[in-house]
């Protein structure tokens, strides 16, 4: 997606009144497209239409370089958090479970969230304490800082916890 070609500059502009606004913020009314590329030419800027839809179009007299560049700057900084997974056993042995709080920890340094599962087979279910003393062991390992969004609960034949990496 080009954000040049959405966006309509100067000459390109196609409505015959517009909404002024300075590059300051201030409002100069509503003036001719004619006035208003005169005005942002005076200053040696650009007449940028930041709201097309509405009625007369807003455009904004500024620097359309820097536009592109804060706008551009938005879409990248809207990164997507993943949120991966990782399962346990209540059965797991220590060493399996300092590589499992590694791999979590791995994940928080990336800037994703970590889920940690636990499935119940068969007579498992009949002891969810067993369940609930690894995740305090998986807590204890953690090391660093994080949130832990949900705390270990039971659903049924499952525990859940979900960590994130802190805001800092």
């Amino acid at each position: 997606m080009s954000i040049s070609k959405d966006i309509r500059i100067n000459e390109k502009i196609r409505a015959k009144e517009v909404r002024l606004i300075d590059a300051d913020g201030k409002q100069l009314g509503v003036v001719s497209v004619r006035e208003a590329l005169n005005i942002a030419e005076n200053r040696e800027l650009d007449l940028v239409e930041v709201s097309p839809n509405s009625i007369p179009p807003v455009c904004k007299i500024m620097d359309f370089g820097k536009y592109k560049y804060q706008i551009s700057k938005k879409q990248t900084s809207g990164k997507k958090i993943g949120v991966k997974e990782v399962k346990v056993r209540p059965q797991i042995g220590e060493h399996d479970l300092v590589l499992k709080v590694k791999s979590i920890r791995r994940f928080l340094d990336e800037g994703n969230k970590a889920k940690v599962m636990m499935f119940f087979r068969g007579r498992e279910a009949v002891r969810p304490d067993l369940g609930m003393k690894v995740f305090d062991r998986i807590k204890e390992l953690l090391t660093g800082k994080f949130n832990i969004e949900q705390m270990p609960k039971l659903e049924g034949k499952q525990i859940t916890m979900v960590i994130a990496p802190s805001s800092k």
